[in-house]
Parts: structure tokens; C-alpha cells; sequence
């Protein structure tokens, strides 16, 4: 009896002793950082009048004047309601009347929803090739260009001077790059983007053209790039960005080539290619198949 109360006290003793916890339980639960507002509009660090606005993932720059704002890409696909924060986000930086709605390229989620904007006067741009593209597709909610432009273009507005270059076919056959020479600010988008790989299986895209467009747009005097979509952290893109993603052409190029002559495209070579040194890109994990796919098009059809 006596060694079994013994036992009990001591058993007794362990479980009232302390117990060490590791960090790991005492540490909170991890939480997800919060998602960011649906929009925002930022001015450009070191620039007195160019602002970007976001809308959920979409981008679009304006400049202010003391005549007029330059507006770009309406963003409004599906979205009527980014089209009027736009507007309303402008009028929140200055009472000048918006001028011109100047469109990046076609493509629907970029220019749809500009309306609003043109009931309000503003007066639309685009390269000639995405006039003709909208003429013949006639997609509904997009306003059609007022005015084309072929190679380059130069709007003076209230002592701002904004370039519109044509630098080739690319992610279109109607990208235009517009430069603040100024300010050395570009906006250009969806064929830059910053640190992420490309949407999908690249459709509409001329992929040798597209190298030289990134050279074009290289050559060029400035320092920082708005692109059509945030970049990391929303940060912005720059002269680097745009060598990496020419680095990243080049990988991608050579690797696929070898698995078509292997005979692996399609399927196995969506499968089977991969880049680590890009893993950690944006969209990596679910668009890279699709750009290896876009390759072996090249590669394995010629085109």
C-alpha cells in the first residue's frame, strides 16, 4: 500500500510540473496578409503630375495638367464600376477636364468601359492596327479611336510632352509604349511585365518581334515602368526588369527548343519542362505550362 501511494504522489508531482513549450505553440496563428483594397491611386515618386491608378489587378496611368488630363486604358471589362472610380479618383486630384483616353493595345480587359469618359469629351487615341482590329470585330462597350497612330506620335498638353512609339508586334500587333521624356517614365502594357511570367499560352504574339520590341523599348531614355499589371509588392518595373525578361525569352527559347527536337510538344514537354531560376516569378506555377506551349508552337508548327 505504502509503495503504491508512492507511485500515485509521484505521478502526481510529474503532471503538475511545467511544461516547456516549443515557439512554435506559442507563437499565434499565421494569418494571411490582408488583401489590398480594391483600388488606389498613387502619384509617381519624383514627378509632379503622373499617377497610376489601380483597379483589383489592372493598371492605368494619368497625367494632370494645367490644360487637361491625359487618361489611359479605361479597365472597365465586366466592371463598369472601375470606369467610374477612375473618373471620380481624377477628379479627386484636380478639376481640369479629361482630354484624351489613350488605349495601350486591343485588347478587351485593358480598353473596355470608355464611355463615360467619352461623355465627358474626351478625345480617344490608339495605333492604327487596334482601330482596324475594333472595326472589324466590333466588340460592344469600346469606344472607338478618334485618332490613329502609326509609328510615333507626340501629345503637347499644359507643358507636358507624352510620346506614343510603336515598337513592333508583340504581345499585339498594336502595343504602344507611351514616354514621359521629362519625368523618364513609360507606360506600357501586358509585353513587360514585371517579374512574373507571361498569361497563358501567349496568344496574338509574334515571339522573335517581341525580343526586339524589349530591345526597342531598352534603347529608350528612362527610369521607371508602369506596367499594365502590378508588379511584386506594386512596385514598379525598370531597366532590369526588362533584361530579365529578355534573359528569361532566351531560357525559355532554348529549353523548349530542345524538348520539341527530343519530341516532346506538346503535352510531355508542358509537363516535363520547368526553369527553377523563374519559380518564384509571378504566376509561375500556373502560367508557365502555357508559355512552354506558346514555344512549341514555334518550334514544332512554326508559327
Amino acid at each position: 500500500m505504502r509503495i503504491s501511494r508512492l507511485l500515485i504522489a509521484a505521478a502526481t508531482s510529474v503532471a503538475l510540473l511545467p511544461v516547456a513549450l516549443t515557439s512554435a505553440q506559442t507563437q499565434p496563428p499565421a494569418t494571411a496578409p490582408p488583401a489590398p483594397p480594391t483600388f488606389s491611386t498613387t502619384k509617381i515618386e519624383g514627378t509632379d503630375n503622373v499617377y497610376v491608378f489601380r483597379y483589383q489587378g489592372h493598371q492605368s496611368m494619368f497625367v494632370v495638367t494645367p490644360d487637361g488630363v491625359i487618361a489611359t486604358d479605361p479597365i472597365g471589362l465586366g466592371r463598369s464600376q472601375a470606369v467610374t472610380t477612375y473618373i471620380d479618383e481624377i477628379k479627386k486630384v484636380t478639376s481640369q477636364p479629361i482630354k484624351y483616353v489613350i488605349y495601350s493595345h486591343n485588347h478587351y480587359d485593358h480598353i473596355t468601359g470608355g464611355k463615360p469618359f467619352k461623355d465627358l469629351g474626351a478625345h480617344f487615341i490608339a495605333h492604327k492596327n487596334a482601330k482596324a482590329q475594333l472595326e472589324r470585330l466590333q466588340p460592344p462597350d469600346i469606344v472607338m479611336p478618334d485618332e490613329v497612330v502609326d509609328s510615333q506620335h507626340t501629345i503637347a498638353l499644359g507643358g507636358t510632352t507624352l510620346e506614343l512609339i510603336y515598337v513592333g508586334r508583340n504581345h499585339s500587333d498594336n502595343s504602344l509604349v507611351m514616354r514621359l521624356p521629362k519625368e523618364k517614365v513609360i507606360f506600357a502594357v501586358d509585353f513587360i511585365p514585371v517579374q512574373a511570367v507571361f498569361w497563358r499560352s501567349m496568344p496574338d504574339s509574334w515571339l522573335d518581334e517581341w525580343e526586339a520590341s524589349l530591345k526597342r523599348v531598352l534603347a529608350m531614355d528612362w527610369d521607371k515602368l508602369i506596367p499594365g499589371h502590378p508588379g511584386p509588392g506594386g512596385r514598379l518595373g525598370n531597366k532590369q526588369d526588362v533584361e530579365n525578361l529578355l534573359q528569361y525569352m532566351s531560357d525559355l527559347a532554348a529549353v523548349v527548343k530542345t524538348a520539341a527536337d527530343e519530341g516532346k510538344c506538346y503535352d510531355n514537354a508542358m509537363k516535363e519542362v520547368k526553369l527553377p531560376k523563374y519559380e518564384l516569378w509571378g504566376n509561375y506555377a500556373a502560367w508557365f505550362p502555357g508559355n512552354v506551349e506558346r514555344y512549341c508552337l514555334l518550334y514544332r508548327s512554326g508559327f
